[in-house]
């Protein structure tokens, strides 16, 4: 049997092990959101190399201006709390029937969450040290520390969000497919608050309060649809309301282009989020609605479904592992003393592009090889007790290094 011939029959077995109730519309969605973190990340970050080979993270958006919208197609972040705030409710209600608390629901919900942050935070616990043993560079493994921990605190962000999941079903049976609107306008007013021609009078941490109401946007509107209360015109209104939103705060109010944060940059929309966050969100929540039967549909097919199957069986693998996968690559050739274009070159041309397409593949593998390893922190870990909290001790050491890393 030749390989498409096995591909074939995987994805034939796949399919018919899946049952039929299954939405793989919204695994699809998960899917998609999900790939677009590594993606963006390992387009939108390089590295540079010093004279004295330590490697140092490098955005190619400081001087590559087109790469701004680029970043409104992979900062995808509304339709992962979209799926996140759908799956939930759902979850919970599942969770309900069987008896189950919400404390209990949560409980379970957390350690699946927090089992692979753990793991890849005990394993760069053992790292740091060793990789300091074996000569290299403290300004390269700090690089790394950072790499790691940058995807890492959405996890906390959706732990809180999840914990909101009773507030936000209460809030959906009150207010119906506008419950996420309150969210839309406290952050409208801390921005107006913080850039309008009284922003030097206000104080620097007030951005901060866009933090829980910028992210539970969308994780609310994927719980008022999963309770039914957004139907197709109300997707139609997040579509095109998100997308004039949109334009207008970029044209007329000057926002900045770019979704992820610039190096040197004075404004950001990402840190907190933004409106224009929001309305990205609105924009691509709304796009999600709409296409969400054309999606199911076309993931019928078994060579579709089976790379979705593979993508959320291992999704909290790829979302902790991708960066030490791109910093791998990028540190070996740090190492071997090596100029190589789209890996530890200046990201300031086309030609850097074009090369960083090129190293893709090449992450993408060694992610793969990590992950035959590093998936085994997702599932239950059936250690003795000393060994776990050995490997809590560890993650939290790696805690305090990375803190102080940032």
């Amino acid at each position: 049997m030749n390989a498409l011939a096995r591909l074939r029959s995987s994805a034939a077995s796949v399919d018919a092990r899946t049952p039929a109730t299954r939405d793989r519309a919204l695994d699809g969605l998960r899917a998609l959101a999900l790939l677009a973190v590594p993606l963006g990340h390992w387009m939108l970050g390089g590295f540079t190399t010093t004279p004295d080979g330590v490697l140092h993270n490098e955005s190619p958006l400081s001087t590559l201006g087109f790469f701004a919208p680029l970043s409104w197609v992979l900062q995808m972040l509304g339709v992962f709390f979209l799926v996140g705030g759908y799956s939930s409710a759902k979850s919970l209600a599942r969770a309900q029937e069987r008896g189950a608390s919400t404390v209990d629901w949560f409980r379970q919900r957390a350690v699946r969450l927090l089992r692979p942050v753990l793991g890849v935070a005990a394993v760069w616990a053992l790292l740091v040290p060793l990789l300091g043993a074996l000569g290299v560079p403290q300004g390269t493994v700090r690089t790394g520390t950072v790499l790691v921990v940058q995807p890492l605190w959405y996890i906390g962000i959706y732990l809180a969000l999840t914990a909101l999941t009773p507030l936000c079903l209460r809030l959906g049976r009150r207010l119906g497919g506008w419950a996420a609107a309150p969210l839309l306008a406290a952050v409208a007013v801390v921005d107006l608050l913080r850039y309008g021609p009284w922003a030097e009078s206000v104080p620097s941490w007030l951005s901060l309060v866009n933090l829980l109401p910028g992210w539970l946007f969308g994780y609310q509107l994927g719980v008022s649809w999963a309770q039914g209360r957004i139907r197709r015109a109300g997707a139609w209104l997040l579509a095109l309301g998100g997308a004039a939103l949109f334009t207008v705060l970029l044209t007329v109010f000057h926002y900045p282009a770019s979704m992820v944060g610039v190096p040197g940059a004075a404004r950001t929309n990402s840190h907190p989020p933004s409106l224009l966050v929001l309305a990205l969100a609105s924009a691509q929540c709304g796009a999600a609605m709409l296409l969400r039967e054309r999606i199911g549909r076309a993931l019928r097919r078994p060579l579709l479904w089976l790379p979705v199957v593979v993508v959320n069986l291992s999704a909290m693998t790829i979302f902790c592992w991708h960066q030490s996968a791109m910093f791998s690559v990028g540190a070996l050739a740090s190492a071997l003393d090596a100029s190589v274009p789209g890996l530890t070159t200046a990201p300031d041309s086309l030609a850097w592009v074009l090369a960083r397409l090129a190293w893709l593949p090449v992450f993408a593998l060694v992610l793969a090889a990590i992950a035959t390893y590093a998936r085994r922190f997702d599932a239950p870990w059936r250690l003795p007790r000393p060994w776990k909290a050995a490997l809590t001790a560890a993650a939290t050491l790696f805690a305090v290094h990375a803190l102080g890393a940032l």
